[in-house]
């Protein structure tokens, strides 16, 4: 256990490594999503592959890329190509897991980075899908990572940029995306949620060190399942934070 000083993002960067130990491809997006698959290489998982957006594929991740598309996202890659033939990888079901992020989640992981407020008239108008509808309809496990606020996780999105389980039990299957896909976890500064199998709703797995599941129920907009025991994560290690801050990030880019 981790007796070191850390901060909210160091914890959600190691808790995102964390759940890539056993996977086997990832699609990778910019920040959090970047140092956590740096890390997973590094620590947990070394024939971990990686891909990115604009085509580099088995990146060794040796220097942090500032961006999906720069050139450390090809260093040494299995496959260097471009974003149709990325897509076409998911769309073949080779891509096990994918990151996202989002302004809005619902119970169902539905994420919306399209606008707040109607669509005509926005209050905000946000960047867009980019390659996330992709990614959330095609890989086979989906992990968002979002601040968790009740502004952010409310009971319906203002607009479904990305689909989640839309609303419920087979409601992928009937608007044809591929069978056994969909959301798996939620890392967010507070907690790691996952969803129930039954419902298809969002449930609560484990609170951070020090965060009580009243503070988490306080900052989600909708009702949140609560399982009869709820874990609490484990602190970042030692060597994940020196690995972190030495070798994953020693220019602090992000951290």
């Amino acid at each position: 256990m981790g007796t070191e000083t850390y901060s909210p993002t160091e914890l959600m960067i190691c808790i995102a490594a964390r759940l890539m130990k056993e996977a086997r491809t990832a699609f990778i997006g910019t920040g959090i999503p970047m140092l956590a698959a740096s890390l997973a290489k590094k620590l947990y998982n070394p024939d971990l592959i990686t891909i990115f957006e604009f085509g580099g594929i088995g990146a060794s991740l040796e220097d942090l890329p500032r961006a999906v598309g720069e050139a450390r996202t090809f260093y040494r890659a299995m496959v260097a190509t471009g974003i149709c033939d990325v897509m076409e990888t998911a769309q073949r079901g080779l891509i096990e897991y994918g990151f996202l992020g989002g302004a809005q989640i619902d119970p169902y992981g539905n994420l919306n980075t399209t606008v707040i407020g109607p669509y005509d008239k926005p209050k905000v108008r946000l960047p867009g899908s980019g390659g996330a509808n992709d990614v959330g309809s095609l890989c086979w496990r989906t992990i968002a990572i979002m601040k968790h606020e009740k502004k952010r996780f409310i009971e319906k999105v203002d607009f479904i940029t990305t689909p989640g389980y839309l609303d419920g039990p087979g409601a992928r299957e009937r608007a044809g995306l591929p069978a056994g896909t969909g959301p798996y976890r939620v890392v967010t500064d507070l907690a790691l949620l996952g969803y129930d199998d039954a419902t298809k709703r969002m449930m609560l797995l484990a609170t951070h060190p020090g965060v009580t599941v009243e503070r988490v129920l306080e900052n989600t907009g909708f009702e949140l399942i609560v399982p009869k025991k709820v874990a609490q994560n484990e602190p970042p290690s030692s060597d994940e934070l020196r690995v972190l801050r030495t070798e994953v990030d020693p220019e602090r880019l992000y951290i």
